[in-house]
């Protein structure tokens, strides 16, 4: 029998591609490359008898070209008050390892990979607002990240947009969006600005992808 497990995290990802995310609508990166920082906060979790509830996690990726033609670089973050049975849970989950094949994102994103860099243990600062599409991060000596959602130049006020999957995805069933600004050092050097963010609940077991309709959806009614 799989391990069992779940990993349902409120997160927060910014990459490089403009506000049309090929990723999302399978379309060509916008750079024709894809950088992109994933930050999350795990509000319901656990590996086998592990807890992993309130432990926050990074996952960075670099690739070269479109994600599909594969050559990607990763490294994985972990909460530095992670003990050790959580660190190695963290590390099994995030890297894809411990899941049907191809189905979560971190399964479909090592399999895109092969360059897997060093796994950091480091204090990640969160401070995600999901509901009003706001992040701002800080990894010291890795990585800084903040967002906001886009500003009508019209009125002034904040537009309010998002993005529904009830199928097809392997990462989300509904995710709202915003603009992100990041910058790595390190082995993951990058840096994008103003582009695609998105702040949704990852919701994963053994199996994959949980499909339930996420809190965030409670203001459609």
């Amino acid at each position: 029998m799989a391990d069992q497990w779940l990993f349902k995290s409120e997160t927060y990802d910014n990459c490089s591609c403009a506000m049309n995310c090929g990723c999302q609508f399978n379309l060509p990166s916008t750079q024709g490359y894809c950088q992109s920082a994933f930050i999350g906060n795990i509000v319901e979790g656990h590996f086998k008898n592990t807890s992993l509830v309130g432990l926050n996690w990074a996952a960075l990726y670099k690739w070269p070209g479109e994600i599909k033609d594969g050559n990607g670089r990763r490294q994985i973050i972990i909460d530095e008050r992670a003990d050790k049975g959580q660190r190695s849970a963290l590390e099994i989950i995030i890297s894809g390892a411990a899941c049907r094949p191809f189905s979560n994102l971190f399964a479909v994103f090592a399999s895109t990979c092969s360059d897997f860099c060093e796994t950091l243990f480091l204090p990640i600062d969160l401070r995600a607002d999901l509901d009003a599409r706001t992040a701002k991060v800080a990894i010291p000596g890795v990585l800084t990240s903040s967002a906001s959602p886009k500003i009508n130049e019209f009125t002034g006020e904040p537009f309010h947009i998002a993005l529904a999957r009830p199928s097809g995805s392997f990462e989300f069933t509904y995710a709202e969006i915003g603009l992100g600004t990041t910058a790595v050092t390190g082995d993951m050097e990058m840096a994008f600005e103003d582009s695609w963010a998105h702040f949704c609940v990852h919701h994963f077991n053994q199996d994959g992808l949980v499909r339930e309709r996420s809190r965030l959806t409670a203001w459609l009614g």
